[in-house]
């Protein structure tokens, strides 16, 4: 009774977060795109103004429309998440999976490799892009990616060698199947799940992140608005239009959140099918 219970909380709390998590990326690609404010659009005569009809989060000091700068952020700071995220996962994975099945002294080469670059902050390594390349998406990208992989290339390594043990492989390699099918059509698919939930995690990681150094005014930079350069911008008017900080740090915070709820209910899933 108590394991279904847990299993229906588990569902609408997913079903939950997915729902709002499609209405949050549908208005950072609709709003911009199709509401009757760009986000460059000037107007001094409704600088500072708080939230009313027409403007539903109020508009700032030049008097942009704030909703329509705030999921324009959303939509640039998803797309660093997802595009760091991608490329991480796909460096992991193939960097983990050939440490994990090679084994002994190519593993601890390997390992030891990653671990002297994860021996500096990822954080320096992205100031250190921005500061050559310039503040832009594809540099904090870039940056994101010099030692975001790490982690999930440990997780990938540790689920291949538990893997590689098992009987399913060694009745391949009897059969005289090569390594590199082994490893990716029975090792790797089998390895999706724990693969899948530290990929949502990387998720919000890279977000934060971004959010974090723009905030520090040592990431994206104006006129590109993501969420963190709009909490960078309002933070010395808090006191005074504190809607204007309100608002993209609410939308933010969601997202997280809901990224977080769904890696852990993929994890909580696959450790009751477990």
């Amino acid at each position: 009774m108590q394991k279904e219970r847990e299993r229906k909380t588990l569902y609408l709390d997913e079903k939950a977060a997915l729902a709002i998590l499609f209405v949050w990326i549908l208005l950072a690609v609709c709003v911009p795109l199709f509401g009757p404010y760009s986000p460059t659009d000037q107007n001094v005569q409704i600088r500072n103004e708080s939230f009313s009809g027409a403007h539903l989060f109020g508009t700032d000091e030049f008097g942009r429309d704030n909703f329509t700068r705030v999921w324009y952020g959303a939509g640039i700071s998803l797309v660093i998440g997802l595009g760091s995220a991608l490329l991480n996962g796909m460096i992991g994975i193939l960097y983990g999976a050939a440490a994990g099945y090679c084994g002994k002294r190519i593993d601890l080469f390997m390992m030891r490799a990653a671990d002297l670059i994860a021996a500096i902050p990822s954080v320096l390594y992205v100031i250190l892009i921005t500061l050559v390349m310039g503040a832009g998406v594809q540099s904090m990208i870039l940056g994101l990616c010099i030692a975001g992989w790490i982690d999930m290339a440990r997780v990938v390594r540790g689920e291949i060698i538990r893997l590689k043990e098992t009987d399913f492989c060694a009745a391949a390699r009897i059969d005289g199947i090569s390594d590199v099918r082994i490893l990716f059509k029975h090792l790797l698919p089998n390895a999706a799940g724990m693969i899948a939930v530290n990929f949502l995690f990387l998720i919000p990681q890279a977000i934060f992140t971004e959010a974090f150094l723009s905030f520090l005014g040592v990431g994206l930079s104006a006129p590109t608005a993501s969420l963190g350069t709009l909490i960078q911008e309002a933070r010395d008017r808090m006191l005074l239009y504190p809607h204007e900080i309100l608002f993209p740090l609410l939308v933010l915070c969601v997202l997280l959140i809901v990224f977080h709820i769904l890696a852990e209910a993929m994890e909580r899933r696959g450790g009751q099918t477990d």
